[in-house]
């Protein structure tokens, strides 16, 4: 079923040096004329399926949905070999994908999004008359988006990025993640199905596969790509971010890369719900062996018996935690790296955890002291697995000060319970300061696919602290703002 090919514009393209994934299967890796040839069709695709309908774009992500869905045992079945991923959490991300490709389209018919305004003319206005004047937002154009190594569903080939560019009007070209690239094949076969079906533009999608950085570097450069879709490593973004700003023309990189995402527990909370507090976080920690951007990697806690009640449930929790296959051999070593960097820290105490090795990952439990935190920047950084670090504050003011270090997160959590509601008023201005969602009495692990939720923040969680790549706010990221000044009603997007 796999042709270990690219889909460039409806055509199924080789050549090059060849890769093989995780199930020893080979694939074609991209080069610089399959990203060129893919670009321009996706800019002829632009002139057709920039002035769409929404009607015609929400039947065309309904009908993907269903391809996928049709598909769904077939897309487990490489997805579970590719990744190590259990069945059920593939299930499960394909309804997630499937669901957001649905709410997007329900979404776009609503017209809201395109967050239409009219200003009728005022000829005898004085002392000078007004115009007429109309906005409404447009789609910028063909974008690229890089697949997640995570979320080979939700976040890849058709996930987030795809469907929220595809609702506002933009052709995609995405560069396939090389963890799980059988995966991402079938996918885009069940996206080319309908495009032919529906008569669409082929260039409207492309998939490039690559295990390397040339296809990457080549589309955030190519002139005809007007803004990025990417979720991974702080490194490996910020390294795009940095060409996106240094072209020519600079254009938006939407980059999520990740975060520690801390929570914090106030007295009477601690007091009265540690241990439950523990054992929901070590659950959290290591739900999906910990690869999860909202992962909360810090807890912080005030120093004396209830830290000791909190650390002590965790730890209960994490021993019988059994190891767990990580996605790649890389993810692991990266894994395994940053857990002893924090073991190496001067200050930070292990807890528990024992030595992993391949793609197996074991949970690890730190504790350091607040003031040791504030000072060691390598323990303020994210280390992606289940590793999870106990903060212990002298009092309220260091919990504040460690707030106010903290950089930007996707998410910061508060547990309190009443008695500790004026202290959780004083902390809430800090922690929305720092992150794109912040969570009462919960874990962030689970991002509901919706119309408030924010899924970035400051970076380094994010790249654009205005944009989320979850939810149907996302779409935005891919239009611009259009003021039509006394143009002919005749002349308008239908829109208008």
């Amino acid at each position: 079923m796999l042709t270990g090919n690219h889909l460039i514009a409806g055509t199924w393209v080789g050549g090059g040096a060849r890769f093989a994934s995780a199930t020893a299967q080979e694939f074609s890796a991209g080069t610089a004329d399959h990203v060129d040839a893919a670009v321009q069709a996706a800019e002829e695709a632009f002139a057709s399926f920039g002035w769409s309908t929404r009607t015609e774009r929400a039947t065309l992500l309904r009908r993907i949905a269903d391809e996928i869905d049709a598909r769904g045992a077939d897309i487990t079945q490489i997805g579970t070999a590719e990744t190590g991923l259990p069945t059920a959490r593939l299930e499960g991300e394909r309804g997630r994908t499937t669901g957001q490709l649905r709410l997007f389209a329900d979404h776009i018919e609503q017209g809201d999004y395109l967050d239409r305004r009219h200003d009728p003319a005022l000829p005898n206005r004085a002392p000078l008359p007004r115009p007429e004047l109309r906005m409404i937002q447009r789609p910028l154009g063909p974008v690229a988006v890089f697949g997640a190594s995570n979320f080979p569903l939700a976040f890849s080939v058709a996930g987030g990025d795809t469907a929220a560019a595809l609702a506002a009007g933009c052709p995609v070209i995405v560069k396939g993640h090389p963890a799980h690239p059988g995966t991402g094949e079938l996918v885009a076969q069940a996206i080319d199905a309908v495009i032919q079906a529906t008569g669409t533009h082929p260039g409207v999608f492309s998939l490039i596969q690559s295990d390397g950085i040339e296809v990457g570097t080549r589309l955030v450069q190519h002139p005809l790509i007007r803004a990025v879709g990417f979720t991974g490593s702080l490194a490996a973004g910020r390294a795009l971010f940095d060409l996106c700003a240094q072209r020519p023309e600079p254009i938006p990189f939407f980059g999520e890369l990740g975060a520690v995402n801390p929570m914090f527990l106030l007295p009477a909370a601690a007091a009265n719900r540690a241990e439950d507090i523990g054992t929901g976080w070590a659950g959290s920690l290591t739900m999906g062996a910990g690869q999860f951007c909202t992962n909360p990697g810090i807890a912080v806690v005030l120093a004396g018996p209830d830290a000791a009640r909190f650390g002590e449930a965790a730890q209960a929790a994490l021993a019988d935690t059994a190891p767990q296959t990580m996605l790649t051999e890389g993810i692991a070593d990266a894994y395994r790296a940053g857990a002893q960097r924090v073991a190496d820290s001067p200050s930070a105490q292990h807890l528990m955890g024992q030595p992993c090795s391949g793609r197996e990952a074991t949970p690890q439990l730190f504790t350091v002291s607040a003031a040791d935190w504030l000072q060691e920047n390598p323990l303020q950084h994210e280390v992606f697995g289940p590793l999870g670090i106990i903060v212990t504050a002298s009092d309220l003011t260091e919990l504040h000060e460690v707030a106010r270090k903290i950089d930007g997160q996707l998410t910061c959590t508060l547990h309190f319970d009443a008695a500790d509601t004026s202290q959780a008023a004083a902390l809430l201005p800090l922690l929305e300061r720092k992150a794109g969602r912040v969570l009462a009495n919960g874990f962030p692990t689970g991002v509901e696919v919706c119309d408030s939720m924010v899924h970035g923040g400051p970076y380094p969680a994010s790249t654009n602290f205005g944009a989320t790549s979850v939810g149907t706010l996302s779409i935005r990221r891919f239009l611009r703002p259009v003021c039509y000044q006394n143009i002919p009603v005749s002349l308008l997007p239908e829109e208008l």
